[in-house]
């Protein structure tokens, strides 16, 4: 255990002001709030990562439910909507296979091979002989399929232009910017 500060130094760092929070012209906010109680409670403890971390939590909880309206309004769960989107971004003829897919949306193959019978079975996709492999099949997306994730995916721009409406475009650039640093590490050790 690292030492503890005398009592009135830390009661003087509690009551100070950080200099960040000074230039900072954001309104506190309950993280702010849940920072300082740890930093009363943990004196000892490097609290600085739930600035970040606590914030993007609270947010993708805020996406999330965004996500799942504009899916919902469509008849879309999550799941579909990863697999047509998928499908979707690779353009016309809008076709992979079940390897790809799994790959694109990050699932086991028992998953995927479940997932595409359940959305060939509502219509949004179907399966076709692979011309390259004899024994293997592409998923394509059905018209409908098609209509379905392009109104979806509307309604969730929609959403998340709002989620994003405090900042302007430099900051949502720079916010952009400062987020794929922190994942790229992750998407290379998924890419390993």
């Amino acid at each position: 255990m690292g030492s503890t500060p005398p009592a009135g130094a830390d009661a003087a760092r509690l009551e100070a002001p950080r200099p960040e929070a000074q230039a900072n012209s954001a309104p506190r906010d309950e993280v702010d709030e849940l920072v300082d109680a740890w930093r009363a409670q943990r004196p000892d403890l490097d609290v600085e990562p739930l600035q970040v971390l606590s914030r993007i939590s609270r947010l993708a909880r805020h996406l999330d439910i965004a996500r799942r309206g504009a899916f919902a309004a469509h008849g879309l769960e999550i799941w579909e909507f990863d697999v047509l989107s998928a499908l979707r971004r690779q353009g016309p003829p809008f076709q992979l296979t079940p390897g790809a897919l799994v790959r694109a949306t990050l699932v086991t193959s028992g998953t995927m091979t479940n997932r595409i019978d359940r959305l060939a079975a509502a219509g949004l996709v179907r399966r076709e002989p692979d011309p390259s492999d004899k024994r293997g099949v592409l998923v394509t997306l059905t018209e409908q399929g098609e209509a379905r994730v392009d109104a979806a995916l509307a309604d969730l721009l929609r959403s998340e232009r709002a989620l994003l409406a405090n900042l302007d475009d430099a900051e949502r650039v720079r916010l952009a910017d400062l987020m794929r640093t922190l994942l790229a590490p992750f998407d290379a050790a998924t890419d390993a």
